[in-house]
């Protein structure tokens, strides 16, 4: 992929996504197991030691994941891990429930389960992440991605970073939250990098959404730069320009691999960002609606609520406080 001579257009995507928190669990399951999720809200990383196990996302057929295989729902879908394939499965939400101490994410989570065969060790981070726009890259990934520690030199080094946070978590030694989030927001980036890199240059169906518009040079420019200066008064005209298009082809190509407009993209990022500056309480409204590229809080608060279902004001006082 080449994103041209205007910087790393994967790194000013994701410069906005930090983690809040990060739930850390890890699981000795003995077989025959299994465990159905309804989903969470937010990636979710998986890695096994010990025996390999199987999952399935949604009506998916199951994929079975070697130890040090890293595997990741990118949006949190409903799924089962087994031992092997048809099994019926126990809901995690029972288990989770009975080992579970404080609030969900106060504590990591570790229990044993199963029927006292082959172990696997299942590590899982939870990743809690800023509200999420149409233009996210994490909305317009597969429901699952895996790593092959086989196929993929650096997922050894992955999974041992991965492996090695969840087991030092489990101490919670002072800091450990923190500690946590920071190291799972690198492991996603890294995750998201081997996904991209991985697919072939000359099967480009294979990737969806923004991923695609990284592989376009100019789409990749013109991406870079709404996340550079969110507040510039952009027009697909003058993206258009900044990508050596014209206009027309610009909006063509950029709809065809993103999956939105152009407008629409910036418009998401914009009220990602928002969302995240209204949480932490830090600027005025004004102050809010000025940093996202609008003149009036009026303007801005109307397209704040179109996009949440809230007012600026109603987002801060529910998610401040979370």
């Amino acid at each position: 992929m080449d994103t041209g001579r205007d910087g790393d257009a994967l790194s000013h995507l994701l410069a906005g996504y930090k983690s809040e928190r990060a739930v850390t669990a890890r699981f000795s399951l003995s077989a025959p197991w299994a465990l159905h999720s309804t989903g969470v809200d937010g990636p979710l990383i998986r890695l096994c030691t010990g025996a390999p196990y199987w999952i399935s996302v949604g009506d998916a057929e199951p994929v079975q994941v070697a130890p040090h295989d890293i595997a990741m729902l990118p949006q949190g879908g409903a799924h089962t891990v087994s031992s092997a394939p048809g099994l019926e499965a126990r809901p995690f939400r029972e288990l989770i429930a009975a080992h579970s101490t404080g609030r969900h994410g106060d504590h990591p989570i570790v229990f044993s389960h199963g029927g006292g065969g082959p172990v696997t060790e299942l590590f899982s981070l939870h990743l809690w992440l800023p509200a999420q726009g149409l233009g996210s890259i994490i909305a317009s990934l597969p429901p699952l991605i895996v790593l092959r520690q086989a196929q993929i030199p650096t997922t050894a080094s992955l999974a041992l970073a991965m492996e090695t946070l969840v087991n030092e978590t489990v101490a919670q030694r002072p800091g450990w939250q923190l500690s946590a989030a920071r190291m799972a927001d690198l492991l996603l980036v890294h995750i998201l990098c081997e996904h991209l890199y991985a697919q072939p240059a000359t099967a480009p169906a294979e990737r969806l959404g923004t991923l695609r518009g990284l592989d376009d040079e100019s789409i990749a420019r013109a991406m870079a730069l709404m996340h550079e200066r969110p507040a510039h008064p952009w027009s697909v005209a003058t993206l258009a320009q900044a990508s050596y298009l014209s206009r027309t082809i610009f909006s063509e190509r950029f709809r065809a691999l993103v999956g939105v407009t152009p407008m629409h993209y910036l418009g998401s990022y914009r009220m990602t960002l928002a969302a995240e500056k209204l949480k932490n309480r830090q600027l005025s409204l004004y102050q809010v609606a000025e940093s996202v590229g609008y003149a009036s809080e009026k303007a801005f608060s109307r397209a704040f609520q179109r996009w949440t279902g809230l007012t600026p004001s109603a987002y801060a006082r529910r998610h401040g406080a979370a």
